[in-house]
């Protein structure tokens, strides 16, 4: 997917108390629970230089609480895991459907596999007849114009089932389709490594090119005082625009205009347990 929209379920605001960045799959997908702390090893299911990184990123973000026992290392859960994330909606951006590339597949793939509740194909194109028919029934169709920001919803995506095995297409061509079935327990899994991915990479983590022309407005986005748009650093600015200006790329705080246009909390309190030390009895 191009982008990922992950709409907030009904414990989101536990899961902003917990840490801003994401938390390990493996942390959440072990036995580790919120209850008695258990002995590391015994928690997962994976080779134990990978269960020690795990436990160590666990740790940093808040979501463990460590404890040594007689020289060994033990878990548990510093606080339940929420159920934070309601509806994902993915969108398949292909600006240009003169040149679709794989497109078909990719959309049959996102409905036949049903791990985002929703499929958007988002274009700049004019969308014809043969265009549409193209496009499985169920994927949603924006037309979206980047000189204006205007969206036009063409078509809007219908509910895919995502508690139920899925089909994912491997290989597709005129005579064949090979196939790989996804069971429910999978797609469940993989939906909630989106989401966790989302929350933590957030958006926009490009840099602002290095021109002195160029300046983020509201959005974080690069507004271009030459050309009076906002413009694609990748295909539009460099040396080779004749507004270029080389200079440092401008500050641009992703966390604070984050944090300003959506619930998402930069500095929680967390949920870690703070222990008393001798110290406190001196």
């Amino acid at each position: 997917m191009d982008l990922v929209c992950v709409e907030p379920g009904p414990e989101f605001d536990e899961r902003t108390a917990i840490t801003p960045e994401s938390i390990p799959t493996l942390a959440i997908e072990s036995d580790a629970g919120p209850g008695t702390a258990r002995y590391w090893k015994d928690v997962f299911d994976c080779h134990p230089d990978t269960a020690e990184q795990v436990v160590e990123r666990a740790v940093d973000v808040g979501f463990f609480e460590r404890e040594r026992r007689n020289g060994r290392t033990y878990v548990r859960q510093a606080t339940r895991y929420p159920d934070w994330f309601d509806t994902i909606v993915g969108i398949e951006n292909k600006p240009d459907l003169g040149r679709p590339g794989d497109l078909e597949t990719q959309l049959l793939t996102d409905v036949n596999l049903g791990m985002v509740d929703k499929a958007v194909l988002a274009t700049e194109s004019y969308v014809t007849g043969a265009h549409r028919n193209r496009i499985p029934p169920e994927v949603g169709i924006w037309r979206f114009d980047p000189e204006t920001g205007d969206r036009e919803v063409l078509r809007e995506p219908e509910q895919l089932p995502t508690d139920r095995p899925g089909i994912e297409i491997l290989d597709r061509s005129s005579t064949r389709t090979e196939i790989r079935v996804a069971s429910a327990d999978a797609i469940e899994r993989a939906r909630r490594r989106v989401a966790e991915r989302a929350y933590g990479k957030g958006w926009r983590t490009y840099d602002l090119p290095g021109c002195t022309q160029i300046a983020p407005d509201d959005a974080g986005l690069p507004y271009c005082s030459w050309k009076a748009k906002t413009v694609r650093p990748a295909t539009e600015c460099g040396p080779d625009c004749a507004g270029y200006c080389s200079g440092e790329p401008p500050a641009l705080d992703t966390d604070e205009i984050r944090a300003q246009r959506s619930p998402w909390e930069p500095d929680p309190p967390g949920r870690t347990r703070r222990q008393s030390g001798l110290d406190s009895f001196l």
